[in-house]
């Protein structure tokens, strides 16, 4: 029975995720919205870096937790086992040819990040509580005018509550399970006990809670991996510009087969470097405008602005290292048996003794756990726009069983079932960017020219909003 829906799952995941339905559309939609917004993921990343970790908070603006915490609520839910696991079966899959393609999925998705998280902000409501809530379940059904806006929030939410117990919840508790079965021999029975109280903890403070723990955490799991990753390319200097030819290369002409590694086409390596692209940084997604309209901000473009940093930390640094690492060291050639276990292949052949393999599996750890916590936060948010307040806490109940029951499951299934539930709380999410992308491109315009270095005060932005009746809030 598992089998048959596993393969009925992976049939409908092989049309959403073809070349006819997502991989145009958000390809598509990626470099409309780079156009639009005349490139701003390139003219402003220097600004949007520094406004995020470095310039101070912006106090006393309605919201419910810092810029800086939204940007780490973000990250946490999105640098999990995508950038690990998600990675090396990319590339076990569609070669060293798809490295290139979450490159370019990255890259464009930083556009579609900013558009997501302006028009989660931009669209923001109040919840019964006093609480922020906002995203493509509110902005969909709010700036598009119609039961089309409406249809189109209702099915995001929809996906995107079922999304958060495949790739934000299953997936990651069997990760982090795995990982402390392997590193340290811990039962995936006790795993499972450990993270159903540690989650249920966190669940029970909030967005204030998961904020206040992601800024804390996130920044030390990822620096952790990335200086690992760091030297493990120093130790294999000499063999990074081959390891960079291969990726162009084999992503135009597709790669034959080397070792255990079958070939594949190159319809194969943009397939799977889209896909897991996609999955890593989350861009076009919509979940980041979840936590991006929690956010203390005192105007729309600031904040997109700096979730548009989180697609380029998660991909651009942290994605980069470990394809790299997996396409230099050549454990790559091993083939798709060996997926799960090639990133830390990759470290453990360069990194002296148990190191490479003790940090990819203990960053894995922090890695999922974190998107656990993140993904519960989006997917109470979706479900809430759904039933309302009264299905906060049953859904938080449920979140932290579900999170046990993936600890000590087989998981191909939830795999399967997360690359469809991504693909589709996708496609409405997309298809309402490029319907109000010309309001954030208007209004982006408008911003930066007023205040093109992110320097001027709350009482300066607000002077502005009200001379130009954007009443936003």
């Amino acid at each position: 029975m598992v089998e048959q829906i596993t393969a009925a799952l992976s049939a409908a995941s092989g049309v959403v995720w073809g070349p006819f339905v997502l991989i145009p559309l958000l390809l598509g939609t990626g470099i409309y919205l780079t156009v639009l917004l005349r490139g701003i993921q390139f003219r402003t990343l220097g600004r949007a870096l520094r406004h995020a970790f470095l310039d101070e908070d912006e106090e006393h603006t309605e919201g419910d937790i810092s810029n800086y915490q939204a940007l780490t609520t973000a990250l946490a839910a999105t640098v999990g086992t995508g950038n690990i696991v998600g990675v090396a079966t990319a590339i076990a899959l569609g070669g060293p040819g798809a490295l290139f393609w979450i490159w370019v999925t990255g890259l464009l998705g930083m556009a579609s990040k900013y558009t997501e998280a302006y028009l989660g902000v931009r669209f923001r409501t109040t919840d019964s509580r006093g609480g922020q809530l906002g995203g493509p379940q509110v902005y969909l059904r709010r700036g598009i005018p119609g039961g089309f806006g409406t249809t189109l929030a209702v099915l995001f939410a929809i996906f995107a509550t079922f999304a958060s117990f495949g790739i934000g919840n299953l997936t990651q508790g069997n990760s982090v399970a795995a990982g402390l079965e392997d590193t340290f021999g811990l039962d995936p029975m006790v795993s499972g006990i450990i993270m159903f109280i540690a989650v249920g903890a966190v669940l029970l403070g909030g967005i204030q809670s998961i904020g206040r723990i992601t800024a804390a955490f996130v920044p030390l799991m990822v620096i952790i991996y990335i200086v690992g990753g760091i030297v493990a390319l120093v130790l294999m200097a000499d063999q990074i510009p081959a390891a960079i030819a291969l990726i162009f290369t084999d992503a135009f002409s597709g790669t034959a087969a080397s070792g255990g590694f079958l070939g594949a086409t190159i319809m194969m390596a943009v397939r799977f470097g889209v896909a897991r692209g996609i999955f890593s940084n989350e861009s076009g997604m919509g979940s980041a405008a979840i936590a991006a309209a929690a956010a203390k901000t005192t105007h729309p473009a600031r904040q997109a602005l700096v979730s548009m940093t989180q697609t380029f930390i998660d991909t651009i640094i942290v994605v980069s290292i470990t394809g790299l690492v997996i396409v230099t060291s050549g454990v790559w050639t091993k083939g798709a048996d060996s997926a799960a276990t090639l990133t830390a292949d990759g470290f453990s052949t360069v990194l002296p003794g148990d190191w490479g393999g003790t940090i990819v599996s203990v960053s894995l750890i922090f890695f999922a756990f974190s998107t656990i916590i993140g993904w519960a936060y989006y997917g109470e948010r979706c479900l809430i726009s759904l039933v309302g307040e009264h299905g906060s806490v049953p859904y938080r109940m449920v979140f932290t069983v579900v999170v046990f029951i993936g600890a000590i499951s087989h998981i191909e299934l939830a795999w399967t079932f997360s690359d469809l539930a991504n693909g589709l709380m996708a496609i409405p999410n997309l298809i309402g960017l490029l319907i109000l992308s010309r309001l954030v491109a208007r209004e982006t315009r408008d911003y930066l020219t007023f205040d093109p270095k992110l320097t001027h005060s709350k009482t300066e932005v607000e002077r502005f909003n009200a001379e130009r009746n954007l009443d936003w809030r």
